[in-house]
């Protein structure tokens, strides 16, 4: 079966909001890394998400954001706590949102995506999440913020 850029575009997508979903699941039960992943990908995987059954390339892209979310966290959560106002510092933010946070910045220091992508594909997450709040601006401009500190020689 050949899959179509659309359908791989789409599959990626599916794994971003997965990633947020598995971040904001370990930090609310204290779930490990390898536990999520497995239960995302023995129960979530094979769904169909925006007409596109999650398939392969989808774990890949899941499981590299899971593990470079977790290993570099501190580096991603100083990062989002520099582009965040001194009145709202990390943890007072919604868990959501910390978990959003840290995916995006997860891809964006592994710098193989285009920072303008990585920020669209995560205002578009925020906004499934959000869909009546102003969240998707707020990640936005954090997320711009970020993408500037990862890759300081622009994009």
């Amino acid at each position: 079966m050949t899959i179509s850029n659309n359908q791989r575009r789409k599959m990626r997508s599916a794994a971003r909001f997965y990633a947020v979903q598995a971040l904001f699941q370990m930090e609310a039960i204290g779930q490990t890394v390898d536990g999520v992943i497995k239960e995302f990908e023995d129960h979530r995987f094979g769904e169909i998400f925006d007409d596109v059954e999650m398939q392969e390339g989808d774990v890949d892209t899941f499981r590299g954001l899971m593990e470079r979310a977790v290993d570099d966290q501190a580096k991603i959560d100083q990062m989002t706590d520099r582009a965040l106002v001194a009145k709202w510092p990390l943890g007072r933010i919604d868990p959501t949102l910390r978990a959003l946070f840290r995916a995006a910045g997860a891809e964006l220091i592994a710098d193989e995506t285009p920072p303008r992508v990585v920020i669209t594909e995560f205002v578009d997450v925020a906004g499934a999440f959000f869909p009546d709040g102003k969240e998707p601006q707020f990640v936005n401009a954090v997320l711009d913020h970020m993408a500037h500190e990862a890759l300081p020689g622009g994009f």
